[in-house]
């Protein structure tokens, strides 16, 4: 279907590409970066131990697995399954609105789109390059807004009150804060696609051996492995370009030095830019968690989804009061000298 040349199937199929779970196929690409993250970061391990035994105690540290917040971790993963098809609907609903914004601003400045034939292979390898930098951009824009703004901070603490990290704590996102993730990551990239739709009939992303660049790009920032305590760099050059997993563990961090830093996601361009980059030292550990020891507050299935909505009723309540205290009128002098 399509409204004046605005094509709401392509963009919606392209959606229901990235909103679902990958093939078999996918998953092991996905697990064999966490292998090669294992295998590579304790050949670099100066403190390894020899042997199997060394090994998988370097990819499992002692005590790892059987944290209440690793048990918190696994069972918020089982439960997001749940809630995983609602989080379509926001991205969808903001893509499709800012493509379409984008589409008829253009037709209005410039007339109706006349497209002269498909795109050439040059035109659809930058489409899918600014494609990959327009989701990239917004995410980060959106993750600096969850750490500056309090009532969204108050939900990503979900996500940061993570003690240990096992992998699946990447999923480890309150439902209102993957929502309103989900509408926010539709609306630069929907008004880029819009954009494209009116000077470049039908883009589509290119592909690589059949993989979508979506999905590499997946395989890139190793979302899985940078939720872990492997601290996997892509050495000094590739870190110029990339935001390595390492980078990303430093965000989780509760060194106060370390706040609010390195808030992007395939790339280190916009931390670079934006001046919220932060390079750790060689063999650097961090302790995660929140600040304060707050993160003690979290560490069960219940918590995880409960604490959050307390704390922005608490804050809410607390405004709402200020600003009715605000209103009252102040006494008038001579009422205040009389009593």
């Amino acid at each position: 279907m399509s409204i004046a040349g605005f094509s709401f199937s392509d963009l919606l199929a392209r959606l229901g590409s990235r909103a679902f779970e990958h093939d078999w196929v996918a998953l092991l690409l996905v697990w064999g970066t966490v292998a090669f993250a294992a295998v590579f970061t304790y050949w670099q391990a100066r403190d390894r131990k020899p042997g199997v035994r060394g090994f998988l105690r370097h990819c499992l540290p002692e005590g790892t697995l059987t944290h209440p917040s690793a048990r918190a971790d696994f069972l918020f993963w089982l439960s997001r399954r749940i809630f995983m098809p609602l989080f379509v609907l926001p991205l969808a609903i903001s893509t499709v609105t800012a493509g379409f914004a984008a589409y008829q601003g253009l037709t209005l400045i410039f007339g109706p789109a006349t497209h002269t034939g498909s795109a050439s292979t040059a035109m659809l390898c930058l489409f899918t390059l600014t494609m990959v930098l327009a989701y990239d951009l917004s995410y980060y824009t959106y993750h600096y807004t969850a750490h500056h703004v309090p009532l969204i901070w108050e939900l990503h603490k979900v996500h940061h009150s993570a003690q240990v990290m096992v992998g699946v704590t990447k999923d480890r996102v309150h439902p209102l804060e993957e929502l309103l993730n989900r509408w926010w990551d539709g609306m630069i990239p929907g008004l880029t696609y819009g954009i494209w739709l009116f000077f470049v009939l039908n883009p589509m992303e290119v592909t690589v051996f059949g993989i979508s660049a979506y999905f590499l790009r997946s395989l890139l920032m190793m979302d899985v492995v940078r939720h872990t305590h492997l601290k996997m760099s892509y050495g000094k050059w590739g870190n110029r370009l990339f935001l390595c997993p390492y980078y990303h563990q430093l965000h989780h961090s509760v060194d106060p030095r370390d706040y609010n830093k390195n808030f992007g996601l395939l790339l280190s361009v916009w931390d670079r830019a934006f001046g919220t980059l932060a390079v750790p030292a060689p063999g650097q550990n961090f302790t995660f968690g929140l600040a304060n020891n707050e993160h003690a507050e979290y560490q069960s299935l219940l918590r995880l989804h409960l604490v959050p909505l307390k704390k922005i009723h608490a804050m809410v309540s607390s405004w709402v009061r200020g600003q009715i205290d605000a209103r009252q009128p102040l006494p008038r002098p001579d009422r205040a000298i009389k009593s």
